[in-house]
């Protein structure tokens, strides 16, 4: 079975997303050092799953929950066969693997992510 491993919260503000989450869930930011203005978020320790925050590129605020796949590439054709749509190909994480966007019939957005810590 395929599992959601990681949340990314889509901020129109993400200073004051920070401070929120912070205040209220305790939970901890890093700035990551990519390309793009990004950050780790650590929700704690035990069952659960850490995710990331970045600055909605629409301003429209939201959460996408991304599923762990064997494969981005069979899973988008699983998505768009079952009715959904690929929103965003497949691109690359350095260091961490591959990663699409999709929707589902509905229009809810999701990420389908592949390991590969070769990735460059």
């Amino acid at each position: 079975m395929n599992r959601p491993v990681h949340f990314e919260i889509h901020a129109s503000d993400p200073e004051k997303a920070k401070t929120f989450y912070e205040s209220v869930f305790g939970w901890q930011f890093t700035q990551w050092g990519g390309p793009v203005e990004y950050w780790i978020v650590q929700t704690g320790e035990g069952t659960g799953i850490d995710g990331g925050m970045i600055r909605s590129q629409d301003g429209a605020p939201r959460t996408v929950n991304t599923v762990e796949v064997g494969s981005v590439d069979e899973f988008a054709r699983k998505v768009t066969a079952a009715g959904g749509q690929v929103v965003v190909p497949k691109m690359p994480i350095t260091g961490v693997g591959w990663v699409a966007y999709c929707t589902d019939p509905g229009g809810v957005i999701f990420g389908i992510h592949e390991a590969d810590p070769t990735v460059k």
